[in-house]
């Protein structure tokens, strides 16, 4: 099996080693495991404040048109860019 050309560190080299040994062994998660994902969950996908914002009609459209290439609606990518900034997931670029 190929795999990707990602930087991994010691840990997750030897995931990697022991599964392609049949050494890995698979579990049912526990109900508090399966509970905590669950709030995890919740706390990611919950939508509790609105807020109002001005954007150009060039970017409104802009925004629009990838949304629809995604299948989601813009608004949705609009929450999904925020959270990914928040996250460290993407930075802006500072010009100069």
């Amino acid at each position: 099996m190929k795999r990707p050309t990602t930087r991994l560190n010691q840990h997750e080299k030897e995931i990697i080693e022991a599964f392609d040994r049949d050494e890995l062994v698979l579990h049912d998660p526990t109900p508090a495991l399966l509970a905590g994902f669950a709030e995890a969950a919740d706390n990611t996908t919950r939508k509790d404040r609105r807020i109002n914002i001005r954007l150009s009609d060039h970017d409104l459209a802009g925004i629009q048109r990838k949304a629809a290439e995604q299948g989601i609606p813009y608004q949705s990518l609009i929450s999904g860019l925020i959270h990914q900034f928040v996250e460290g997931q993407i930075a802006i670029r500072s010009e100069g």
